[in-house]
């Protein structure tokens, strides 16, 4: 009997490890295309069509629609999308609880932790395509920053600007996404595309080495980044040039390492994000630990891989499959994965 529980633990792990090594090979393989789905046509209280682009091939996603702002997490289930390629256009029945909604948001997610989402204003486009709601606009707009003039001002240089947008700029502490920064100026995106600007650095800012910018729209469309403080091609405070970061892409995952059974979790991380707080929670085996307990916190400072232990809460003790949860505050990067509570060799 004990030799049977020994096998059987055996080839669990071992079926575990196939499942980490899966997810890693993810990871090394197709994190540089991000999925991302686009709002083809909306019609009111009835149904969304989207396109999705950079699919992985092979996976189920369950799609949900929640309340604008919240990325759809937790929302309700409205449908399936298995992809047998890269790139899809469906259309799924808007539920009860959201007609009504002035915007309503869309998530996809698959099991082994791809995701993307979007948001869409909950009106029908006249056949005519004149409209003056936003429904005509798909993704988000970006920026990268293209020179920096130390103390005194930044370029920056946005792609998929929706058009007739008045935007806030603002700048602020690295770190915060420039959320409550200081205003320092303002934008309207015309017909939509790409722009150039420069924004001077506030005084309250200066000597800072990193400074976060970030621009917002009353419609609810934003975007930031942040920046060294450095005339650019100039020696930094200290020393060598310290170049701008590069944009993220891909997602995070993680992986299992080793277990204490009720006490401990050691978990790798690939490609995570720069400069971002993630929660860590546990909770029941099928949960995607989504509402778990709260085990720990993870800093991702440069971003990349790592390995870290967390405590497995008391109230799992005995538990024997447990989900655990890395995700930050605003819900935009997350990654989970579940473990057989057993101590391994």
């Amino acid at each position: 009997m004990i030799q049977n529980q020994h096998r059987l633990l055996r080839l669990g792990l071992s079926l575990l490890a196939v499942v980490a090594f899966a997810l890693t090979s993810i990871g090394s393989s197709s994190a540089s295309n991000v999925p991302v789905i686009s709002i083809v046509s909306v019609e009111v209280d009835k149904s969304v069509t989207i396109s999705g682009s950079n699919f992985p091939v092979g996976q189920k996603f369950v799609v949900r629609m929640g309340d604008y702002g919240t990325y759809a997490l937790g929302g309700e289930k409205v449908g399936k999308v298995e992809t047998d390629k890269s790139t899809f256009t469906a259309s799924f029945d808007i539920p009860e609880g959201l007609k009504g909604e002035a915007r309503i948001a869309i998530r996809l997610d698959s099991e082994q932790g791809y995701y993307a989402y979007n948001w869409f204003y909950n009106a029908t486009a006249p056949a005519d395509g004149n409209t003056t709601d936003k429904g005509g606009y798909t993704g988000y707009p970006t920026f990268t920053i293209s020179d920096v003039e130390r103390n005194m001002a930044v370029d920056i240089e946005i792609i998929n600007l929706p058009a007739d947008q008045t935007f806030t700029v603002k700048m602020g502490e690295y770190l915060t996404m420039g959320l409550g920064g200081i205003e320092v100026g303002t934008f309207e995106s015309g017909e939509g595309g790409s722009l150039k600007k420069t924004f001077s650095i506030p005084a309250a800012l200066a000597d800072r080495s990193k400074i976060a910018i970030r621009f917002d729209s009353p419609e609810g469309y934003y975007a930031y980044n942040w920046f060294w403080n450095n005339s650019t091609g100039a020696p930094a405070t200290g020393g060598d040039v310290e170049p701008t970061a590069p944009a993220y892409s891909g997602i995070p995952l993680i992986h299992i390492d080793g277990v204490v059974k009720d006490t401990s979790v050691t978990v790798s991380g690939t490609n995570f994000p720069a400069d971002q707080t993630f929660k860590v929670t546990m909770g029941e085996y099928g949960k995607k630990g989504i509402g778990g307990i709260e085990a720990g916190s993870y800093e991702s400072g440069e971003g990349g891989d790592f390995t870290q232990t967390f405590d497995i809460p008391e109230e799992l003790a005995g538990s024997y499959r447990i989900a655990i949860r890395l995700e930050t505050s605003d819900g935009m990067f997350y990654s989970y994965n579940w473990f057989f509570n057993t101590t391994t060799e």
